[in-house]
């Protein structure tokens, strides 16, 4: 099996990441037209329901494995990776079953009494089975991303988002005729059908690269597997608690939207339209840039971790450096963009411009949250969970009283949720970057910051310019495409220019690191 350095297994990611976004895209695209509003708002109240089951059926492993299985197979101990995988799927798929049974009982509660909007109960309750197929996903996608292999996950992330379209094509038009909580749960069953797709590639493909035979001696490896168990449960456990702050941040988030907009007038049918203009059209737009910076965060794990057990200190910090330095690049075009262009992307993506304020005050912001997810990651990796669970407690804690205080306000409503996010954004990633400055004195220089701040102050002159000299023909799409490639073009010549992309980086994509 062959091993990826750090920046051609990030650009593996990052090629199956703008894949996927893009077929996404086209997802999001045919359930906006063929639901509505008022439909994505269903299909959007329910997702954090979900990603808050993955996170205690989970329980953090993926990380704890990926980092395990790189240090034993740097040693050669095979034996010691067949016993984690085996714990981590004993681990995932016990706690999988309890979740689900546990969410059965308790959507009724949640969709009556906290979503506000009965009719998210059956979109939610479509969801349920996916928790067991992600949770041994997550043990197989450990696995690979520890022996430093990112081809088979990005291949697999490619084809959920194919599988995913079709069957939502064909399932939520079949449903949509007996009412918009049904074609919500149509799209949701779309999701169960590409996950399980997704996880048999995975399942083929480490059966075809495996140096371990899982079925021989299972026992055995879990009886003598104790300090395995405790040495992912040392990684996984404060990794999982700074998850559930996310998850279940991603699960108040829309009962305290739903709840405040009712304090400030609001009837529940236009508050569900208003979260779904949010959450359907604007937040997907700001997480377009995430797939790399995700992608980025993904390979940093193992290199951090290794490069630490050998008390590399220079190579860490560096590491961190190319992290932070290509995550803004990669943020920064599209804050240009969507700041700029907002009507203009929204026109000819959902056919209506109701979320391009949002866009406007949001997508500066979200610059913010594009060098989070590296950040978040060296923390991980370095064994400062903890200190990141507490950095994200204490942003949620603050973004959800200022959601609260400004959601109830009739004159500000649903903006009250944009700015809060915004906010919330802001300090968690201010305070990784104090914690990881405590910790091994990483600091961005001022240097560095200068090179940003002039990196999106030319891109946004650049840009700025060329809207006002295609201004007369924006409104046809090959003109505005147009712009967009000429835009791509001189903001890649200011990365060269600035140094955000080195050559000694390009050479890098050259060497090959096999097993």
């Amino acid at each position: 099996m062959t091993k990826q350095n750090f920046l051609k297994g990030t650009i593996i990611l990052v090629v199956a990441g703008m894949i996927t976004r893009f077929l996404g895209f086209i997802n999001r695209i045919v359930v906006a037209r063929v639901m509505g509003e008022e439909g994505i708002g269903l299909y959007n109240m329910a997702l954090p329901t979900l990603f808050l089951m993955y996170t205690i059926s989970q329980i953090g492993l993926p990380l704890a494995i990926s980092k395990r299985v790189a240090e034993a197979d740097a040693k050669g101990d095979i034996q010691k990776i067949k016993q984690i995988v085996l714990i981590s799927l004993c681990i995932t798929v016990s706690l999988s079953i309890f979740t689900s049974i546990a969410m059965y009982m308790i959507i009724p509660y949640i969709a009556t009494n906290l979503l506000t909007d009965q009719r998210v109960y059956y979109p939610m309750l479509a969801i349920i089975p996916i928790i067991p197929i992600s949770a041994v996903a997550a043990v197989i996608r450990g696995y690979f991303q520890g022996r430093q292999n990112m081809k088979p996950q990005s291949i697999a992330q490619v084809i959920e988002q194919i599988v995913r379209i079709i069957a939502i094509i064909i399932l939520v038009q079949l449903f949509a005729p007996y009412g918009l909580e049904f074609a919500a749960a149509g799209a949701m069953i779309a999701v169960i059908i590409g996950e399980a797709i997704s996880l048999l590639f995975m399942l083929q493909m480490f059966r075809h690269h495996k140096r371990i035979k899982i079925r021989k001696q299972i026992f055995n490896h879990l009886k003598t597997g104790k300090q395995t168990l405790q040495q992912l449960m040392s990684i996984a456990l404060p990794s999982t608690a700074s998850r559930m702050v996310s998850s279940i941040s991603n699960f108040l988030e829309p009962i305290l939207v739903a709840q405040s907009l009712a304090l400030a007038g609001f009837q529940t049918v236009q508050a569900t339209k208003m979260y779904g203009v949010l959450t359907g059209y604007a937040i997907p737009l700001l997480f377009l840039p995430t797939f790399i910076t995700h992608s980025l965060a993904i390979a940093l794990v193992p290199n951090i971790s290794e490069a630490e057990a050998k008390n590399q200190h220079k190579l860490i910090h560096y590491r961190i450096h190319q992290a932070v330095r290509l995550s803004f690049a990669s943020g920064a075009i599209a804050t240009v963009i969507l700041t700029l262009y907002a009507d203009t992307i929204l026109h000819y993506m959902y056919g209506t411009t109701n979320a391009s304020r949002f866009l406007q005050i949001m997508a500066p912001c979200f610059l913010f949250m594009y060098i989070q997810f590296p950040l978040n990651a060296t923390l991980q990796a370095l064994d400062l969970a903890k200190q990141a669970m507490w950095n994200n407690i204490i942003a949620t804690m603050i973004k959800f009283i200022i959601l609260i205080c400004l959601a109830t306000n009739p004159s500000i409503g649903i903006f009250g949720a944009a700015i809060a996010m915004c906010v919330g954004v802001i300090i968690g990633t201010i305070f990784h970057l104090i914690t990881l400055y405590n910790h091994i004195g990483f600091k961005l220089s001022l240097y560095s910051i200068f090179k940003m701040c002039l990196l999106i102050g030319l891109s946004f002159w650049t840009g700025w310019l060329l809207m006002q000299v295609f201004s007369h023909s924006m409104n046809q799409l090959i003109s505005f495409l147009l712009l967009l490639i000429i835009l791509l073009i001189t903001y890649i010549i200011f990365l060269f220019a600035l140094k955000f992309i080195s050559k000694e980086e390009l050479q890098q994509l050259r060497r090959r690191k096999a097993v």
